[in-house]
């Protein structure tokens, strides 16, 4: 029953980060990240599909070594982010504290991206760490 619900949310997370893809206002990377964690527990298969893909996988890839977001993805969300933010501005003229609130909230999830590496960690140059 649990695996069944795994692939059911994984299908679901899967058919979202599609959406996002032609919607501006919503992300697709959290998605397919969620949805590989399901197949993960439900369906080997599925998995393995997706770290294959030509082009989620090697995100996937980098975001499961190393929790890395790749530079032209880490622009691609603050481009959003920026979209999302003035779209909402403009179009739904907030009051000031939803408007700070919003902002807030999209600066905490730029933050986020700007921690993250950009890739796998530079080889070290120390013989010791070799060891």
């Amino acid at each position: 029953m649990k695996r069944l619900a795994f692939l059911a949310l994984g299908y679901l997370l899967l058919a979202l980060a599609f959406a996002g893809v032609v919607l501006p206002v919503l992300p697709t990377t959290p998605f397919v990240l969620a949805a590989a964690a399901c197949f993960a527990r439900s369906s080997p298969r599925l998995e393995a599909w997706l770290l294959a893909h030509p082009q989620l996988g090697p995100a996937l890839v980098d975001w499961r070594a190393h929790g890395a977001i790749p530079s032209r993805a880490k622009r691609f969300a603050y481009a959003g982010m920026t979209a999302g933010y003035a779209i909402f501005f403009f179009t739904v003229r907030p009051g000031w504290l939803l408007a700070v609130l919003v902002g807030a909230l999209m600066a905490f999830g730029a933050g986020f991206v700007a921690s993250r590496p950009s890739g796998p960690p530079p080889p070290s140059e120390d013989p010791e760490d070799e060891i």
